[in-house]
C-alpha cells in the first residue's frame, strides 16, 4: 500500500511537473509574441522578477554565438546575466577580467558549491572538482608526477603503439576499401585507449570500429553528457528534483556513474594486487609507468586515486580528440594551410632520422600554429565558472557580488574584434607567428588570459605540453601519409558539453597523400 501510495504521488508530481513546464513554455512564446519588437535583435533584455529569462528562453540553442554577440557589444566586453531560477552570473572575455579572475584575485574565485555540486556525482573529490587544501595537495601531488622524464617517454612510447598498431592500419583499410569514417569517434577512441594507458596502465582496446564502444567508454559518454546538462539547465531545482527522485535523466546519470566508479575501482585493486605480489617476490617497493602505479605506490586511498584517474581520463579524452577534430575540418577548407604542415611534417622527419621522437615534436612550430588557431575558434573547452566569495569589482568596472557565477569565455574571446582583428573569423596560422607568413618561423608569445584554452594562473592545464605532444603526434603521422576530406560540405555546429564537440561526427573518406605534392 505505501510502495503504491509513493508511487502515485511521484507519478502525479511529475505530471504536474509537466504541466508547469508546458505553461511556463506557452507563456513565454505569448511573451514573446507581444514583444518581438524587444526580443527580436537578441539583446539583452530584462524585466521585473524574470530579469533576461525570456531572452535566454529565446536564444536557448544558441546560447554560445549569443554570448559572443552580446560581449562584443559591451565596451568592457563584460556581461551581467540576471535571471529568474539562477544566480547572477558575470560573463567576460576581457583578459584583463580573466587575468583578475585566474590568478590576480585567485582566492576569492574557487569553482564554489554550485558547480561541484554539478559535477560532484560523477568526478567526486577529483583535483578539478575540488577547492583549497584538496586542490592544493592534489595539485602538487600530480605536479610532481607531470614534471618526470619517465612519465613522459611513457607518454610517447603509448602514443607511438597506439598510431602505428592501431590507427594508421584503420585508416589504411578505409582507404582501401572507401569507407566513410566518423573521424570524431576515431580520435575519441584513440583518445581514450591512449589516455587509459596512461592513467591507469589498462588497455580498453576501444579502436576497433568494426566493435560497439566497451561499455565503460558509453558510461562516460552518457555521464559527462548528463552532467554537463545539469550546468546548462534554466532551473538546476530541476534537476535537483529528479535526482533525488531517481528518475528521467539523473536515473541514467546514476547508472552510468557507478558503472564508471566500479570498473575503474576494479582496475585499481587489480593494479594494487600486481604491485603487492611484485613487492614480494622482489623484496622492494615496486612501481610502473603509468600514473595509477605512481599514485598507489605512494601510498594513497583508492577512493582518492578513483576520482583523480578519473578527472584525468575525461580531461585527456574530449579535450584532444575535440581539437583534432576541429582542425581536420579546418584543413579541409584551408589546403594551403595543410600543405604547409606538411612540408614541415616531412622537412622535419626526413632531416632528423629520428622519425617522431619527442625533441623533434616540440619543434613543430608550423603544426602547433595550426592547432593553437583551430582551438581559438573551437576551444575543447567553451566556458569556465568559479564563483565569488566576496564582494569584487573586475578591471573592466564590472560589479561582482559574493556568491556571483563568474564566467571566463573562451568561445567568444576568440571571436572579439578587439582581441584578434576585424578577421577573426579567418583560420590563419600565420597570426601564430612573430613574423606573418614565416611557416616554420618563430611562435609569437600570447598571453594565457587571451587564449585561456588550457586555463591560466594556479590551475592552468598540467597535461598542456603533454597535449601538445599527443596532437602532434597524431596530426604529423596522419597527414605524412593520407588525405583526409569531409563527405559532404555542410557547415558543422559545435555543441558545448563538458567539452565541446561535432554534432554527428566529422564523417570523411581517407586517400594516399601524394609525396611531394
Amino acid at each position: 500500500m505505501g510502495i503504491c501510495f509513493l508511487l502515485g504521488f511521484v507519478f502525479g508530481l511529475l505530471l504536474f511537473c509537466k504541466f508547469i513546464s508546458s505553461f511556463m513554455q506557452g507563456f513565454l512564446q505569448s511573451f514573446l509574441a507581444k514583444n518581438s519588437l524587444l526580443a527580436s535583435n537578441g539583446g539583452l533584455h530584462s524585466y521585473p522578477v524574470l530579469g533576461c529569462l525570456i531572452s535566454f528562453y529565446k536564444n536557448r540553442r544558441r546560447l554560445l554565438d549569443w554570448y559572443t554577440d552580446l560581449l562584443s557589444e559591451s565596451p568592457g566586453l563584460t556581461i551581467v546575466v540576471r535571471r529568474l531560477g539562477a544566480r547572477r552570473t558575470v560573463v567576460t572575455a576581457n583578459p584583463a577580467s580573466v587575468e583578475h579572475i585566474l590568478r590576480t584575485n585567485f582566492n576569492n574565485f574557487p569553482k564554489g558549491k554550485p558547480f561541484t555540486e554539478i559535477l560532484g556525482d560523477l568526478l567526486g573529490s577529483g583535483i578539478f572538482n575540488v577547492d583549497g587544501e584538496l586542490w592544493s595537495t592534489q595539485r602538487k601531488l600530480a605536479s610532481h608526477e607531470f614534471s618526470t622524464k619517465s612519465l613522459r617517454e611513457f607518454i610517447v612510447k603509448a602514443l607511438q603503439e597506439e598510431v602505428d598498431d592501431r590507427l594508421v592500419p584503420l585508416l589504411e583499410s578505409a582507404m582501401e576499401t572507401e569507407e566513410v569514417l566518423d573521424l570524431q569517434d576515431v580520435f575519441r577512441r584513440f583518445a581514450f585507449d591512449s589516455v587509459c594507458k596512461v592513467s591507469l596502465g589498462y588497455d580498453p582496446c576501444c579502436l576497433d570500429i568494426s566493435k560497439p564502444a566497451p561499455p565503460l567508454v558509453k558510461a562516460f559518454d552518457t555521464a559527462s553528457e548528463i552532467s554537463a546538462m545539469r550546468g546548462m539547465a534554466p532551473m538546476h531545482m530541476v534537476w535537483k528534483i529528479k535526482r533525488a527522485l531517481n528518475v528521467g535523466s539523473e536515473k541514467k546519470l546514476k547508472e552510468a556513474i557507478e558503472l564508471v566508479h566500479g570498473c575503474v575501482l576494479e582496475i585499481i585493486r587489480n593494479k594494487k594486487k600486481a604491485l603487492e605480489e611484485a613487492k614480494t617476490k622482489s623484496g622492494a617497493v615496486a612501481g610502473g609507468d603509468d600514473l595509477l602505479s605512481r599514485l598507489l605506490s605512494a601510498g594513497h586511498e583508492e577512493e582518492v586515486v578513483r576520482d583523480m584517474v578519473i578527472s584525468f581520463i575525461i580531461a585527456g579524452r574530449d579535450t584532444t580528440s575535440s581539437a583534432m577534430t576541429w582542425l581536420f575540418w579546418l584543413l579541409s577548407e584551408h589546403q594551403n594551410a595543410e600543405k604547409m604542415m606538411v612540408k614541415e611534417v616531412e622537412s622535419m622527419v626526413n632531416s632528423g632520422g629520428n622519425g617522431l621522437d619527442f625533441e623533434t615534436l616540440k619543434e613543430m612550430n608550423c603544426v602547433k600554429a595550426c592547432i593553437c588557431e583551430s582551438m581559438r575558434l573551437y576551444p575543447p573547452v567553451a566556458w569556465d565558472s568559479k564563483h565569488a566569495l566576496n564582494d569584487d569589482v573586475l578591471p573592466d568596472g564590472t560589479l561582482v557580488g559574493k556568491g556571483d557565477r563568474v564566467t571566463y569565455f573562451p568561445y567568444g574571446m576568440g571571436r572579439m574584434p578587439a582581441l584578434w582583428g576585424k578577421d577573426w573569423f579567418e583560420f590563419k596560422p600565420d597570426r601564430w607567428f612573430q613574423e606573418s607568413g614565416a611557416e616554420n618561423g618563430l611562435l609569437k608569445p600570447v598571453s594565457p588570459f587571451k587564449f585561456p584554452v588550457f586555463q591560466a594562473g594556479p590551475r592552468i592545464c598540467l597535461g598542456k605540453e603533454m597535449a601538445f605532444i599527443q596532437m602532434k603526434y597524431v596530426v604529423a603521422s596522419i597527414l605524412k601519409r593520407f588525405e583526409v576530406r569531409p563527405v559532404n560540405g555542410d557547415l558543422p555546429v559545435f555543441v558545448p558539453l563538458l567539452t565541446g564537440h561535432m554534432a554527428g561526427g566529422l564523417k570523411v573518406i581517407v586517400k594516399r597523400r601524394e609525396v611531394n605534392q
